[in-house]
């Protein structure tokens, strides 16, 4: 049973009238999702499939951004209810809060510990700088920058007054550059047939091609969107940001630059009346903005717009599992019609996965930095949430200097991608259970979004048993 302590009790706050400007005042964990959903699956895996196999693929990209749409609605429902993230409730649930602590502590790591896109920016900014793709010659340089990367990574994370303000500061930035440039660049590039094409190919359900790369098909199910415990670390966000109940659990601050915030070890949640049912369908209007219209209309454009150009101008057949599409559009666009934009290009690849990796690294020690917090001993002994993320965030850095050595980018991409799927199976059962048997009767998920939430476990269930069996 769940060691966890009882919920307190307080009175849902009322959120701001709802209004376009402060629709845009209120959103922002989407923005950081986005971010960081905006990555490998883009840059890499997605145009080196549609490349390969053409773009009747990606039914399979739609199907996941749509069932890990329905996936962070419901894991926001438990925050906005308890203002705990939805790890928290899993702890509650049986057989224990250290079992399911252990677990996810070491899922997150198996899946985010190696920093594949640390890796990507590496490659991307030596091309840039050097004008060719690297060789074997270039890995010791390859090597220093990625770790140059990850200590920009570190300095982004210590600024700021709280660490999800800093990165939502930081993602409407990134999410602004990527989004012109591939706007321009699809424009400019790609004929308005070929729009057509690739926008059919999201709906072409059932396709998959003979000889496919079954890990590639999964990965890209995997992180069309966000994918594994990315998903889950929207609702760390939402608590952070201040959503519902989470703008009375507190959030963790940065280490320059932050306020003293208390971060509570336990949730609180409200009484169901007709007020607070008013105040919770007002919280929900700007969920649905933040997640259904920010976060997953911005997966499907990040995606098709890559995959769109990547398919008009590279070579079709050619095999890009381990550049990325990225060299060939800045080859091409630069040889048709501006030198400039062989860097113009690789900067955006660049924006694409240093945003994600920033995402990553910030999601590897929040959710574990979350989950000690809630279920370790060490709450009595360390008081300050944000020396504990920092010390994290150190060991996972010199972690990450270490694995970063052992594959390429698309190799350790692979593996993040092949255990994200399992990961989103399990939370997606446990999602369930948690927002049916903890949350008032009044507040659980209807039995379509209950039906939704069991498709995604099977889908991404059978995704990893196709890769195991390799089918």
């Amino acid at each position: 049973m769940s060691q966890l302590p009882a919920w307190g009790r307080a009175e849902l706050p009322e959120p701001l009238p709802f209004s376009a400007r402060n629709a845009l005042r209120t959103i922002g964990p989407g923005a950081i999702l986005l971010a960081a959903s905006i990555g490998g699956g883009e840059w890499l895996v997605g145009p080196a499939l549609g490349v390969r196999h053409g773009v009747g693929v990606f039914w399979i990209a739609t199907v996941a951004i749509v069932l890990q749409t329905l996936l962070n609605l419901e894991a926001i429902r438990y925050t906005l209810y308890t203002g705990e993230p939805i790890t928290a409730g899993f702890m509650r649930l049986r057989p224990s809060s250290r079992f399911w602590a252990a677990v996810y502590s070491i899922l997150t790591v198996a899946q985010l510990g190696m920093p594949a896109l640390g890796a990507a920016c590496a490659t991307v900014i030596f091309a840039a700088f050097a004008g060719r793709l690297p060789g074997a010659p270039d890995t010791s340089t390859l090597a220093w920058i990625t770790y140059g990367v990850m200590a920009v990574t570190v300095l982004i994370l210590l600024l700021g007054g709280t660490i999800e303000r800093m990165l939502e500061w930081a993602s409407w930035g990134m999410i602004a550059y990527i989004f012109v440039f591939l706007v321009i660049a699809n424009v400019l590039f790609v004929p308005p047939a070929h729009w057509v094409r690739t926008g059919l190919g999201f709906l072409q359900f059932g396709y998959l091609p003979s000889g496919a790369d079954v890990v590639l098909l999964a990965t890209l199910a995997a992180t069309a969107g966000s994918g594994g415990v990315g998903n889950l670390v929207i609702s760390n966000w939402v608590r952070d940001k201040g959503w519902g109940m989470g703008a009375v659990a507190g959030a963790i601050p940065s280490a320059f630059g932050g306020r003293r915030i208390q971060l509570s070890h336990a949730g609180k949640v409200f009484d169901v009346n007709p007020d607070s049912l008013r105040r919770w369908r007002g919280w929900w209007r700007y969920v649905a903005i933040d997640q259904v219209a920010l976060w997953a209309v911005g997966c499907f454009l990040g995606m098709y717009l890559n995959v769109n150009l990547a398919t008009a101008i590279a070579p079709a057949g050619a095999d890009l599992a381990d550049v990325g599409a990225g060299a060939f559009q800045a080859k091409y666009m630069a040889e048709r019609l501006w030198s400039g934009f062989w860097v113009l290009a690789l900067l955006n690849g660049f924006w694409i996965l240093f945003s994600t990796h920033l995402g990553n690294t910030d999601t590897l020690v929040r959710l574990v930095t979350d989950i000690l917090w809630v279920t370790g001993d060490h709450r009595r002994q360390t008081p300050n949430v944000g020396r504990l993320y920092y010390s994290l965030l150190a060991i996972f850095t010199v972690w990450g200097a270490v694995t970063v050595q052992w594959g390429t980018a698309m190799t350790l991409f692979k593996a993040l991608g092949v255990v994200a799927g399992p990961i989103l199976g399990l939370a997606a059962v446990q999602i369930l259970r948690v927002n049916t048997r903890l949350l008032p009767a009044e507040l659980r998920p209807s039995l379509w979004r209950r039906a939704g939430l069991v498709l995604c476990a099977i889908f991404y269930v059978l995704m990893f048993l196709a890769v195991l069996f390799g089918r």
